[in-house]
């Protein structure tokens, strides 16, 4: 007994638990796994425990969750709160800045979010304290008397800004120090003449409120000067600042400081004093003298941006710039720095700085900006406006009034992984200041996060009865003693397992065979996210289904059923909760009429149409008044269709006879019909019930009909007279006009009773049309009606093409053939209205009414023989249609036998005026059908219209005639009594010859919002070549101009040879106003118009495009539903279903293909319309030829359409068995039982094979076995894009294996196969797995950019194993002493955006050594540190008004933990050239298109990519040497921590050693010592140069030129250098030299772009190579890559970038060269190797699969090549094979050749294609080198090239051997982007073993020579059995 209660218990908590595991994911309490009740508290908000001792659920969770389980305890929480500790209102009154409240104290918990409402008062007047800051330098001469002029007025003009005003000046130059300024005696008395000495800043009038005491102080003043432009206005407003006693700043006012500059400004470390050591770092004191002027500008630099901001925040200081236009770009960027501030640009002489001040000032009044300032670290906020909008701290807020606004204060539960209950106290603690930025008073908010600890763990009942006395109870829970387990510590660690407890009712196996019995009768399942139970029972995925989905995917499957989400119920959770889907519009439920069922109205049956909510639906009949008529007649009258009791009983609603009807504007409707029976009028009207009181409509009638008046009968003589006259009359009208109707009419019409008759005519005789200048193919021409409007009239009408033809004409004897398929243009109007969503053919609106019209139209027309089905069907809205012109008009096409067209006519109109065509609505009166020469249709013209268009078409065609006559005529009326009067209208059509045709290249584009701009092309087609023009304009539709788009109207003019021009129009970004609005989210269109061609051209094909703007919505996603299906031979058909997700409301399409079948290869679409979510790919097996036979075939989606892309399902397998399924039962459950063994005794394939991630280097992988008895199973496994046959193959006897040691974030493919006696079984289909995500490795190299001794740069790589997406990175500095402990603070810096790998750090301590470490993010956390260590005092800085590197982060290091706050982006460049009095931007030296040239940092490739590794001692990168042969000099800004200047390795058995050997040769040259600057940069280079060993570069810039030199500490080397060593060294030093100082050339084109168009179409883009000189023109040349002859295109326009090469060969890889051309010469070329891949016909290899698609690919060369000396005349050649070849290998073709010419070529064939290949060549010279190349030979052809070259050099002479040491020079080539050559020497020393067996020993050695320090560290190898060695050196040469 006490067993079975255990594991009910133990059942019982296991039940809790997976009932609550189904939220567990987004539950963080019951997530963080607390181990007790303080641990439970402290994880966040919500939190709850229960202390109950019989709690059988998870203790800590939800409050919510916890009382619904169960807990009869008192549950354990904690509560936060809140307290205004001071709240003063505001009082109005006082002209003072106020906040309400002042102070508030609150507590929170971890996670708790509270809103906090404060206000602020600006008043209307307040103090105001204006300080003036004037440039004093020699420039702004005019501008200070400007100022002395305006005097008193300036004081009397701040005196209207505020009444409680003061006003002070202050004036400023720059550092009395050079080069600021000049230094000479003479100078520094007078710098000008009539001008007080150079000084930096001097406060002259303190502030005050004497206007006259500032006016005449202001007299004195005189101007002074400097050297260069920028000035040190930075030094001036710090002090300014933060000297506030000595300025006159008073607490209580508003602080406006106006600085006056038309210069730049000086920052921290842009001056050379900097360079030179002398300045520290500013202190942010105040620093002024008894006469006011800055004492400390000699001592300490420039503030910093980050550090002005900082301290006019903190002092409540707002900026006003006031500069000239050449400055004021610098100081807008600066402004948005600043949280508020203003600028304005001053004129010249500074006259108009009043206005700019008043304007500024009003601007600052208006804005607002609150900020929390002192903000703990784990808090954040948010402020909102009164209506809850999100303000980002930015407001506007009238003077004068009250401003009310909310605080949202978020108390973070973690930051980073860490709790933050588990942080130091100053992160959670402290005392906040929200203000707005320009007041002084603050809200003071004192905050603090709750960390609770639980009492009960205070008081633990040690060796509690409920733990069996082995264990203590604390909070209702046991915590058991050592070697006891269990809820109640009564199982023994040591006890055997006893699996009958894992065994329940009903069951024969452990835990139901689907997990592992542990103690006390414990199941764990072996798929815990598949079972679950206490006994592993219950299977996660087999609850019910609805529509496809698991518990309709609104719940979790939990024990076998369905636990559904909040608001869904039912067995699969398929029905709301709520009935707000069955709300009428009156609010009711169902109208009243019906149940509300799971969701949906089940509505009662009614003869009237209904919506789903059981309303009457009019919009399905022709409107409200002609859905009621008839039961309003039979109810009030007994008359009508309805007149029978039976038939009225059914009417839905019933009817109320009134005396007075309501106002038609009260009522829904107010109708009137003419009673039949009577000819009486009666009238009602029709509303809406205001209650729900189920009554459908409220009908109120009318009790009094309109009838005629009673006929008179003395009347009745006179009428028999008249008639008697009128017979008399027409018997006259008869005889005289012998039947001629029209004569009739005319006699009728001298009638006075026909006299009032109806005429119906068109209104133009005769239309005369150039075809060129045709927009449509149809005309709209109006026929109008004369007489009395009341009533209607349906005309019909015809049109004839070509009736200038005469009966003989040779074009109209030739009679069609009665039998050809013709289309037939069908046009109808819906009895629909018009809506904008059916404009646009993608909509879901009209994809479900195009559909409508097809079903309905292809089964009305299957009456006419041979109709097909119709197409091309669109919907549209015709103007000038009378009432009926906002329904929808609906186009389409029905493909007929020509002699149809009469019965389809006469079939159209027929049903037209019934109103109905099958189940279609349409409106009678209107229909249009034509053939390709002729068209009959009908209009009608309602009451009170007098004139409508008729649409008719005007069979433009190719073979028309020179001039051609269309004649439209109009035949009857058969409805309505109107007469025809103007029967005819003539249309001539002018057909002319032109020698352009202009035409738009599509009729509609559609381009987003985010665009900006929508490019719009226009095409001119070129018949005769020469100059023309066209005019072209845009026109509003629901887009309107200057709202959504900028309207564009103007001429193109075309050249010769142009076929294409662009027209862009900008778009616009909605309004914050708009876009609240939902329609102005709405798709908007305007429509661009060609016209007016002139100069011999005309229109073509699409004279007008429509124009949509529209918000791309996201993707639709299609992919298959399952990953592997099975068949049988015997089915049918096989079914593959294929789902979609994501923007279902828009159509998708994606295109499908078979893989690897053995009787067909099938390619078809899949078109999804609005709404599907599934669709079947149906392969019929017996369509295709030959048996059917068991395979494997693979079914694969591609080429998506527009706005959708392919899933993670891409492909499936569907494996076809042999045999059919034995039951239904078992196709349902999609397999099917094999046999056990093929008939040769070899096994199937297992099934169901199934693979799982379990980690990141982990796969688990299950599979059902084979019948017949296994022996075991192989496993194949390979990364996903290797071949299969290099896969791993692991060898299990279960059914069952877990792969190890895998990579993390990686994709697997696998299959599995059973084995036996005979041999191995077949194999699974391949199941693709991607290993789950790691956290990433440690960054990649650091570096340094060092700006000053107090400004670094740093920056790094990204990590070699990513193991997922790099999401963030994070920097931490800290300041340590020399045993590396800290000795301050570290400081955090999170980067969020991943692609920015640089940050740039100010005000560091001067002279302090920092470590620096970097680590990276991904989903899964943080990864390891990489660091460096670096003292920037001991480094080089940078030169001279080097700009701020643009683009990067720019953190303060002395901003406490608000860095957030000061984390900028730095997008513009601030600095001014030397001498240069206006401030310039940075030179085309530094900077590319904006962005930082990273040729200039890191020659050879990116920045960020360029760095070595870390964690080594530094080096000091720059300095002045001298040496016997003279005086050398290098400057650098990078500094590289890196290994030092040698690196070693083990390759094969030897040392690997890289070093630098490069030397100056200044012997060679024609220049001095003094002209060689030696240089070295340790670090490797770019990853697209592999191995490139040590890299050195230096450079010096200025304004006037760029000096470049590269050169290496000369070496001692015991060994004689060989002529080609020199003269490569001279070479190279020529190039180095020279290769900057070379303007004009153009670069390489930066990138290549291939598009492929088509199967043998391609087009090739590039992007414009830099050059100091304009671009001429480009040259493209192409060929095969296999040979052949070379094709050429010269581009001689340099705006064009990009060509389209026509008739390439399909699967052929071609080589592509590019390189531009100016007037200095051709540059480099760019290449690349491109295929288009596509189906082929097998007959004709070279000729495409018409509709076949097509791919590119890029083949690859072999691997690098690897050269090993065999003696020195032979070597050995190895080498990879390519990574992606253009076909499959069949062997290789290597050349060797002599480098200087001389000799043969010789050439070696390799057959075979093994991953590494190595070829023995013999015969070579020594000292001489050797230029290979290694090319593949594939089925294609020919591979492309890698090219190496060697020289076996001999050190002494001798004969190499195996004892002897000789010596081997590589060198390889690469193509360097910044044509650039440097030289590497490799040392490998070749050991005999392959192992070391007595370790190795480490040395330093320190060698100075001739004043250059250098450093080598050599790694020495101990081996007893060596017996000699080989010195083998590797030279890389890098050449342009």
């Amino acid at each position: 007994m006490g067993r079975w209660t255990l594991r009910l218990s133990v059942g019982l908590g296991l039940l809790a638990v997976l009932l609550t595991g189904c939220y567990a994911e987004d539950n963080y309490c019951f997530g963080a796994r607390a181990g007790n009740c303080s641990q439970c508290m402290q994880v966040g908000i919500g939190c709850a425990y229960c202390p109950d001792e019989t709690f059988n659920g998870h203790r800590c969770d939800l409050y919510e969750n916890i009382l619904a389980q169960g807990c009869s305890a008192a549950i354990i929480r904690e509560h936060s709160s809140m307290k205004i500790e001071r709240k003063q209102q505001i009082n109005t009154n006082r002209q003072q800045s106020q906040v309400y409240p002042q102070q508030i104290s609150m507590s929170f918990l971890p996670g708790e979010e509270k809103l906090v409402d404060f206000q602020v008062f600006a008043p209307t007047e307040g103090p105001l304290d204006l300080y003036i800051l004037m440039d004093f330098s020699n420039s702004m001469a005019d501008d200070l008397e400007n100022l002395k002029r305006m005097g008193k007025g300036l004081a009397t003009f701040v005196k209207t800004l505020s009444k409680d005003f003061t006003i002070g000046f202050g004036k400023f130059v720059d550092k009395v120090i050079e080069p600021q300024t000049d230094m000479r005696p003479e100078k520094l008395a007078k710098p000008w003449p009539n001008s007080d000495p150079p000084f930096s800043f001097q406060n002259v009038i303190q502030l005050t409120n004497d206007a006259d005491f500032f006016s005449d102080q202001l007299q004195d003043e005189k101007i002074s000067g400097n050297l260069d432009a920028p000035e040190g206005g930075f030094d001036a407003i710090l002090q300014a600042a933060v000297c506030g006693k000595e300025i006159g700043w008073r607490n209580d006012s508003t602080h406006l400081l106006v600085f006056s500059t038309e210069s730049a400004f000086h920052y921290e470390s842009d001056g050379a004093n900097v360079l030179s050591g002398i300045l520290k770092r500013n202190d942010e004191g105040c620093h002024l003298d008894k006469d006011g002027k800055y004492s400390k500008d000699v001592d300490q630099d420039y503030p910093s941006i980050p550090t002005l901001v900082r301290l006019l925040g903190k002092h409540n200081i707002i900026p006003i710039f006031a500069v000239t236009d050449h400055s004021y770009t610098y100081y807008e960027k600066l402004l948005e720095y600043f949280p508020i501030a203003e600028i304005g640009l001053l004129q010249q002489d500074s006259k108009n700085i009043l206005e700019l001040m008043k304007t500024a000032f009003e601007s600052i009044r208006s804005k607002m900006s609150i900020r929390a300032e002192n903000k703990p670290e784990a808090f954040k906020e948010k402020f909102f406006n009164i209506t809850g909008s999100e303000q980002d701290g930015a407001f506007t807020l009238k003077p004068g009034e009250i401003g009310h606004f909310k605080m949202r204060l978020n108390a973070q539960r973690m930051i980073g992984e860490e709790l933050v209950c588990q942080m130091d106290t100053k992160t959670k603690e402290g005392i906040m200041k929200v203000k707005p930025t320009t007041f002084n008073a603050a809200l003071n908010v004192k905050t603090s996060i709750l960390c609770p600890i639980c009492e009960c763990e205070k008081s633990p009942i040690p060796n509690a009865a409920r733990c069996n006395q082995q264990g203590d109870l604390v909070c209702g829970k046991c915590q058991c003693s050592g070697g006891w387990v269990g809820p109640f510590c009564n199982c023994s660690k040591t006890r055997a397992v006893d699996k009958t407890q894992c065994i329940g009712p009903d069951m024969k196996d452990p835990c139901s065979g689907r997990g592992e019995c542990q103690e006390c009768g414990t199941c764990v399942c072996n798929n815990p996210e598949k079972f679950e139970g206490q006994f592993c029972q219950f299977d996660k995925t087999q609850c019910q289904r609805h529509s496809g989905f698991l518990c309709n995917d609104r719940g979790s499957c939990v024990m076998g059923r369905c636990a559904c989400s909040e608001g869904w119920t039912g067995n699969a959770c398929e029905c709301p909760e709520s009935n707000q889907n069955c709300l009428d519009s009156k609010g009711g439920v169902c109208n009243g009429r019906g149940q509300c069922v799971c969701g949906h109205c089940e509505c009662q049956n009614s003869d009237f149409a209904i919506t789903s909510t059981c309303e009457p639906n009019f919009e399905a009949q022709l409107g409200v008044c002609e859905g009621t008529r008839s039961c309003v007649q039979c109810q009030a009258w007994k008359t009508g269709d309805k007149k029978e009791k039976e038939e009225c009983d059914k009417c839905i609603f019933n009817i109320v006879l009134v005396d007075e009807l309501k106002k038609e504007e009260n009522v829904l409707k107010l109708c009137s019909f003419r009673d039949e029976d009577d000819d009486c009028t009666y009238h009602y009207t029709v509303e809406t019930p205001k209650d729900s009181t189920g009554k459908a409509l409220e009908v109120q009638v009318l009790k009094k009909k309109d009838c005629p008046p009673a006929s008179l009968l003395w009347l009745l003589p006179l009428l028999l007279f008249l008639l008697l006259l009128l017979a008399l009359l027409l018997l006259c009208c008869w005889k005289y006009c012998a039947c001629c109707k029209t004569c009739c009419q005319s006699c009728l019409a001298l009638l006075p009773c026909c006299r009032t008759g109806r005429m119906v005519g068109f209104k133009e005789d005769e239309y005369l049309l150039r075809q060129s200048l045709l927009t449509s193919d149809h005309l709209d021409t109006p026929m109008v009606r004369t007489g009395p409007p009341k009533g209607t009239d349906v005309v019909r009408w015809k049109i004839t093409d070509n009736v200038h033809r005469s009966p003989n004409h040779p074009q109209a004897l030739i009679k069609p053939n009665p039998k050809e398929t013709i289309q037939f243009p069908i046009s109808l109007r819906l009895n629909r209205q018009f809506t904008e969503n059916l404009s646009r053919p993608e909509s879901r609106d009209a994809e479900q009414l195009r559909k409508e019209v097809a079903d309905n139209l292809n089964e009305f027309y299957k009456q006419i023989p041979g109709a097909q089905k119709v197409q091309q069907t669109s919907f549209r809205m015709q103007r000038n249609a009378g009432k009926r012109q906002n329904y929808s008009i609906m186009d389409t096409v029905l493909s007929a036998p020509r002699s149809s067209y009469p019965d389809i006519v006469k079939l159209t109109e027929k049903n037209v005026q019934s109103g109905n065509i099958n189940d279609l609505k349409v409106v009678p009166g209107y229909y249009t059908v034509a053939t390709d020469r002729e068209a009959a249709g009908a209009i009608e013209f309602q009451e009170d219209v007098e004139s409508v268009d008729v649409h008719v078409p005007l069979f433009v065609k190719d073979e028309d005639d020179d001039k051609k006559q269309l004649q439209v005529e109009l035949t009857d009326v058969p409805l309505g009594i109107a007469e025809i009067g103007k029967r005819l209208v003539n249309i001539t059509i002018i057909k002319e010859h032109a020698t352009s045709v202009f035409s738009f290249l599509q009729p509609a584009y559609t381009y987003s919002r985010d665009d900006g701009v929508a490019n719009i092309p226009i095409s001119r087609e070129i018949i005769e070549d020469g100059r023309s023009q066209v005019t072209y304009r845009t026109r509003d539709l629901t887009a309107k101009d200057k709202k959504d788009y900028v309207a564009m109207e103007g001429d193109l003019t075309f050249n010769p040879d142009e076929t294409q021009k662009m027209v862009p129009v900008r778009l616009l970004e909605l309004s914050e106003k708009d876009g609240l609005l939902v329609e102005d989210k709405q798709f908007k269109q305007f429509v661009m118009d060609l016209s007016n061609p002139r100069q011999g051209a005309k229109l073509g094909r699409y004279p007008r495009t429509t124009v949509t703007i529209a918000d791309q919505p996201e993707p639709s996603v299609m992919m298959f539903k399952k990953g592997t299906q099975t068949f049988s031979t015997s089915d049918p058909t096989y079914t593959i279903p294929v789902v979609r997700t994501r923007n279902l409301d828009s159509p998708a399409t994606v295109k499908w293909r078979t893989k690897k079948a053995k009787r067909f290869e099938l390619t078809g679409p899949l078109k999804f319309s609005p709404g599907e979510t599934e669709k079947n790919i149906v392969i019929d097996p017996r369509a295709h030829p030959g048996p059917i036979q068991p395979e494997t075939i693979q079914l694969e989606l591609y080429d998506p359409g527009s706005n959708a892309s392919v899933g993670d399902r891409k492909t499936t397998l569907v494996n076809v068995t042999d045999g059919a399924p034995e039951t239904a039962q078992v196709q349902q459950k999609g397999f099917v039982i094999p046999k056990a063994t093929s008939p040769g005794g070899r096994l199937h394939a297992p099934a169901n094979l199934k693979a799982k991630a379990t980690g990141p280097r982990n796969i688990r992988l299950n599979w059902d076995p084979p019948s017949g008895n296994p022996l075991g199973y192989k496993v194949k496994y390979w990364i996903y894009g290797d071949p299969e046959k290099d896969a791993q193959v692991l060898d299990v006897k279960t059914p069952q294996a877990e792969l190890t040691n895998l990579y993390p974030y990686c994709d697997y493919e696998t299959r599995v196969c059973g084995y036996n006696a005979v041999g191995d079984g077949a194999d699974t289909e391949m199941v693709p797995c991607q290993t789950l995500e790691d956290v990433p490795g440690e960054p990649g190299r650091l570096a340094f950019n060092v700006i000053s001794p107090t400004v670094t740069q740093v920056s790094w790589a990204e990590p070699a194993e990513t193991n997922g997406k790099i999401t963030a990175y994070e920097v931490i500095y800290t300041p340590i002493d020399d045993v590396k402990k800290p000795v301050g603070v570290a400081k955090k810096v999170k980067i969020d955006n991943p692609k920015k790998r640089m940050l740039l750090i100010e005000n560091l301590q001067n002279a302090q050594t920092y470590q620096y470490k970097v680590r990276a993010m991904n989903s899964i956390g943080w990864g390891p540190f990489k660091d460096a260590t670096i003292n920037l005092a001991s480094q080089p800085a940078r030169p001279l008004s080097i700009p701020i590197i643009p683009d990067i982060p720019i953190v303060d290091a002395e901003a406490g933990d608000e860095y957030d706050s000061y984390l900028m982006y730095s997008d513009e460049v601030l600095r001014s050239p030397t001498g240069s009095k206006t401030p310039s931007v940075s030179g085309e030296d530094y900077m590319m298109n904006g962005k930082w040239d990273q040729n200039f940092l890191f020659p050879g490739g990116s920045a960020t990519r360029n760095m070595s590794s870390s964690s080594s001692p530094m080096s000091t990168l720059g300095s002045n040497y001298k040496g016997a042969g003279g005086s050398f000099m290098t400057d650098t800004s990078t500094t590289y921590m890196s290994g030092g200047s040698r690196r070693t390795e083990m390759i094969g058995g030897g040392v690997h050693t890289s070093e630098v050997v490069m030397r100056k040769r200044s012997e060679n040259r024609g220049y001095g010592d003094e002209n060689i600057r030696d240089s070295i940069i340790m670090g490797d280079v770019s990853s697209k140069f592999p191995d490139l060993g040590g890299f050195g570069y230096a450079g010096m810039q200025s304004s006037s030129q760029s000096q470049f030199s590269y050169n290496l500490s000369p070496g001692s080397r015991a060994r004689t250098e060989s002529s080609d060593v020199n003269d490569a060294l001279y070479n190279l030093d020529r190039v180095l030299h020279d290769a900057r100082l070379s303007p004009g050339v153009p670069d390489t084109p930066s990138r290549l772009v291939f598009s492929a168009l088509g199967p043998t179409a391609l087009k090739v883009s590039w992007q414009e190579p830099r050059c100091d000189k304009d671009i001429m023109g480009y040259c493209v040349l192409y060929q095969l890559l296999s040979g052949g002859e070379g094709k050429r295109i010269n581009v001689t326009n340099p705006a064009e970038n990009s060509v389209i090469i026509q008739d390439l060969l399909p699967n052929h890889s071609y080589l592509f060269k590019v390189k531009a051309q100016s007037q200095e010469g051709w540059g480099p070329e760019r290449e690349g190797v491109i295929t288009i891949e596509s189906a082929v016909d097998p007959k004709s290899p070279l000729s495409p699969m018409p509709g076949s698609p097509f791919t590119l690919s890029t083949p690859s060369a072999p691997g690098p090549l690897v050269f090993t000396a065999l003696s020195p005349d032979s070597l050995q050649l190895s080498w990879e094979k390519p990574r992606k070849p253009n076909g499959d290998i069949l062997g290789y073709v290597v050349t060797c050749e002599q480098l200087h010419g001389g000799g043969d070529v010789r050439s070696f064939e390799v057959n075979g294609d093994s991953a590494e290949t190595s070829l023995t060549v013999p015969n070579l010279t020594e000292n001489v080198p050797y230029k290979f190349k290694v090319q593949a030979r594939t089925t294609q052809g020919f591979g492309p090239e890698r090219e190496g070259i060697i020289t076996i050099e001999s050190q002494d002479g001798s004969a190499l051997s195996q004892y002897n040491s000789q010596s081997m020079t590589k060198r390889e080539v690469f193509q360097m982007p910044t044509d650039v050559s440097t030289r590497t020497n490799v040392s490998h020393t070749m050991i005999q073993d392959p192992f070391f067996s007595d370790g190795s020993m480490m040395t330093t050695q320190h060698t100075e020579t001739s004043g250059m320090v250098t450093r080598q560290v050599t790694k020495e190898v101990v081996q007893r059995s060596m017996m000699g060695g080989t010195t083998v050196t590797k030279k890389m040469f890098y050449e342009s």
